[in-house]
């Protein structure tokens, strides 16, 4: 047996003991995209029309552990309004790659739904969301620039980076990532970007010099204005008296 055909009996076991009721079942992430490794979980998708509110589970249960996200049919479409507004589309990839375990004849619409939210894309970036980023990554480098602590460097360099992959793809219409899925979003976007955005925060985490970093973020900001500190506003400022 696989660990495919593994995990899919497994899945089903589960679903038989603890959600019997279930209308329509999907089982996604590592597994059915071919990327199990030895530490993965099943990401199982529940939909009950019973259920009033949606939650999140964690079960460890025939040799698995399991993640399930039980969801009516009202709420799911909360949460694929919430992924777009926020531009990570956790649900709707679980539910565009997810193996069809039950339906109710449903199944195959929620999946072209998912799949056209995932095309369309997340809400695109107004200038006013642009330049609040430019300023953000402008106070980055302005701290990463007049630090004369290698401790603190760490964990400003970090954000650093997170912020830099969300600006890059949220500028070009893109999902964004999270943890080991932002490596994952810029490969979708530009293989070559991603493979020197790695690069040159490997470097910095091996050497803890600082200018390469400092270099790439400018690079980036470029194209849109540049740093953005000078002028720079949040609200309506109250006029002199």
């Amino acid at each position: 047996m696989t660990i495919r055909d593994s995990a899919v009996h497994a899945a089903k076991k589960f679903i038989e003991q603890y959600f019997p009721v279930a209308e329509i079942v999907f089982l996604a992430g590592s597994i059915v995209r071919g990327e199990a490794t030895e530490s993965s979980d099943l990401d199982i998708i529940v939909f009950d029309g019973s259920q009033e509110h949606s939650y999140r589970k964690s079960f460890v249960e025939f040799g698995w552990p399991i993640e399930v996200f039980v969801h009516s049919f009202h709420t799911y479409k909360d949460f694929f309004k919430e992924n777009r507004d926020r531009a990570r589309p956790s649900l709707p990839q679980m539910c565009a790659e997810g193996i069809i375990l039950k339906d109710n004849g449903q199944a195959a619409s929620i999946k072209n739904e998912a799949l056209a939210l995932l095309k369309r894309g997340p809400l695109p970036w107004k200038s006013k969301e642009v330049d609040s980023a430019r300023y953000e990554i402008t106070n980055l480098l302005d701290d990463l620039e007049g630090s004369t602590s290698p401790a603190e460097d760490l964990f400003t360099v970090s954000r650093l980076a997170a912020k830099i992959h969300e600006f890059v793809l949220r500028v070009n219409g893109c999902w964004i990532g999270e943890g080991k899925w932002i490596v994952r979003a810029l490969k979708e976007f530009n293989g070559e970007f991603a493979e020197s955005f790695v690069s040159i925060f490997d470097e910095y985490y091996k050497t803890r010099q600082k200018h390469q970093v400092i270099g790439f973020a400018d690079n980036v900001l470029k194209p849109y204005g540049g740093r953005l500190f000078e002028g720079y506003s949040i609200g309506k400022s109250r006029p002199k008296e």
